[in-house]
């Protein structure tokens, strides 16, 4: 629907794929990447819960960052299971805004979380005789809603930009999901001060401060591992850094993909590709990581997995 550069009071979702024969896969798809989110990082939360020796600074910022990737998938794949559903494809303008702006602050929220556990396994490497002191329960539990709130109030202002938009040159956004850049694509409006503000908050504080926060700590972590003389000291010190680490490099990769690389008609129809890599497989991979890279975690699942199997087999006898 083209607008001719009038304002708009609802925006078309284009959806991931526009041909007919691709709906029925596509919907197959991403309901399975959903379920497997759900049932992956709801796994992480009550083992997190329920094992006492998973009761740690790393798993408490682990439940954080399940929570996070839960919620985002939620927030950005929702549109594309009811759509498959009910057939409507249209958003409100304020439904749209609402949806960019939580998109936007769990994805800072998640990159300050995972800054923090960067730094908790930094204290956990580099100085492990005062690590419990340091990262204490209560200091957990100052970082974590820091980390919300700041996630949360810092993507205020782009927002506020974003919703003062007032001319479009059509309402169909080129996604499945309402994002930035798409919006950007359509608009009309003078965009300089939403570009600059991407580029100072968004990129250089929203993005930059937890990376280089994360990369300082790695560089250090590394000095200290490259210090140990044993082969197998160096090799334990690097296993309980690999989850959080193979987990970061996903994570920013694929954001590099999305806004840092030169945006174009063409190249927007292709982030719909790393879009849903970020917003399904990733929250996917992550408990898949950390169940397989962590032994403490193949034990608390092990045990949940006997215990329900025992109770299973209790309730089938007691039947009898």
């Amino acid at each position: 629907m083209d607008m001719k550069n009038q304002t708009v009071t609802y925006f078309i979702i284009k959806g991931i794929s526009e041909l007919n024969e691709l709906q029925v896969p596509v919907f197959l798809l991403v309901f399975l990447l959903y379920l497997y989110t759900l049932v992956g990082n709801m796994t992480i939360l009550v083992l997190v819960c329920q094992e006492r020796q998973l009761h740690t600074p790393m798993y408490f910022f682990l439940s954080n960052l399940s929570i996070l990737d839960m919620s985002s998938t939620t927030v950005t794949l929702h549109k594309t299971l009811t759509t498959f559903i009910t057939g409507n494809k249209t958003v409100s303008f304020a439904g749209c805004m609402a949806h960019t702006y939580f998109c936007m602050a769990l994805e800072c929220t998640e990159l300050l979380i995972l800054a923090v556990m960067s730094y908790d396994r930094y204290m956990a490497v580099c100085n492990p005789l005062h690590y419990h002191m340091i990262m204490s329960y209560r200091v957990c539990v100052l970082l974590a809603p820091i980390c919300w709130v700041s996630g949360f109030v810092e993507v205020i202002p782009l927002s506020y930009i974003l919703t003062n938009l007032t001319c479009f040159m059509t309402n169909v956004i080129n996604h499945f999901f309402c994002d930035v850049l798409p919006l950007m694509e359509i608009s009309c409006s003078d965009l300089a001060l939403l570009q600059l503000w991407i580029h100072t908050e968004n990129v250089f504080i929203s993005g930059l401060m937890p990376f280089s926060l994360t990369v300082i700590s790695y560089i250090f972590i590394t000095l200290e591992i490259l210090k140990i003389r044993t082969g197998s000291g160096r090799r334990k010190a690097f296993y309980t850094c690999s989850s959080h680490l193979t987990i970061v490099v996903l994570l920013y990769v694929t954001l590099f993909c999305l806004y840092l690389l030169p945006t174009s008609r063409s190249s927007l129809d292709s982030s719909k590709i790393f879009s849903l890599f970020n917003t399904a497989a990733v929250p996917l991979l992550n408990p898949i990581i950390y169940s397989l890279k962590n032994n403490e975690v193949k034990k608390a699942t092990m045990k949940l997995f006997n215990f329900f199997h025992a109770k299973l087999r209790h309730g089938v006898y007691s039947n009898v």
